[in-house]
C-alpha cells in the first residue's frame, strides 16, 4: 500500500468512525507535546502521564494541546503508560457524551467552539447587542481563535491626553498674533 492510499485510510477512520473506550481505555486531554511523538496526557480523575503517538497516526494526524484523545494503557511501562488508539473530535465527544461514557472530569469542559460560542444565554445576549450596534467592523465573532495562546483583552481609552489641549491652545494663540499683524 503505498503512502498516500495508508494516509488516506487512516484519515478516513479517524474522521468517520465513532469509538467507544473499552473497559482497558481512558479517555484523555493532551496537555501538550514533549517531543518524539510522545505527549502528556491528564485523565479525567487528574492523573498524569506521558502517552505515545503510534506510528499509524504519525504525519498523518496532528493532535494539539486541549484535544482528547483515547488512549490503551502499557503495562510494563515506566515514564510513558498508555498509547494513544484514537483521537476525539467533536462529533466524536458529542457521541460520547448522548452515550453517558463521557469522564466525570471533563464534563465541565467544552470544545473549542463551544468555549468561543459561550452559552446560549451568552449568545442571546450577544445578538440583542449586535441587532442594536450595525457596526459590523467591530464585530469579531467569525475570527479564528488560536486555543494554544493566551486570550488578552485590550481596553481602548477615548481620554484626551494634556499635549492634544495644549496644542490646539497654541494654535489658537498664533492665529490671533497673525490678526494683530
Amino acid at each position: 500500500m503505498s503512502k498516500a492510499t495508508k494516509r488516506k485510510h487512516v484519515v478516513k477512520e479517524v474522521l468517520e468512525d465513532c469509538v467507544t473506550p473499552t473497559e482497558d481505555q481512558h479517555i484523555m486531554r493532551v496537555l501538550g507535546s514533549n517531543g518524539n511523538n510522545l505527549h502528556e496526557a491528564v485523565t479525567g480523575s487528574g492523573e498524569r502521564f506521558l502517552v505515545s503517538m503510534p506510528t499509524k497516526f504519525r504525519k498523518n494526524i496532528w493532535i494539539k494541546r486541549g484535544d482528547f484523545v483515547i488512549v490503551d494503557p502499557i503495562k510494563e511501562g515506566g515514564k510513558v503508560k498508555g498509547e494513544i488508539s484514537f483521537i476525539l473530535y467533536r462529533d466524536h465527544i458529542q457521541y460520547l457524551r448522548k452515550l453517558g461514557v463521557w469522564p466525570e472530569g471533563f464534563q465541565e469542559d467544552r470544545t473549542s467552539s463551544e468555549r468561543n460560542e459561550g452559552t446560549p444565554k451568552e449568545r442571546s445576549e450577544r445578538k440583542t447587542e449586535e441587532e442594536g450596534d450595525s457596526d459590523s467592523e467591530d464585530d469579531d465573532s467569525d475570527l479564528f481563535v488560536n486555543t494554544n495562546r493566551a486570550t488578552v483583552l485590550y481596553s481602548e481609552s477615548e481620554e484626551e491626553t494634556d499635549e492634544d489641549e495644549d496644542d490646539e491652545g497654541d494654535d489658537n494663540e498664533e492665529e490671533e498674533d497673525e490678526g494683530r499683524a
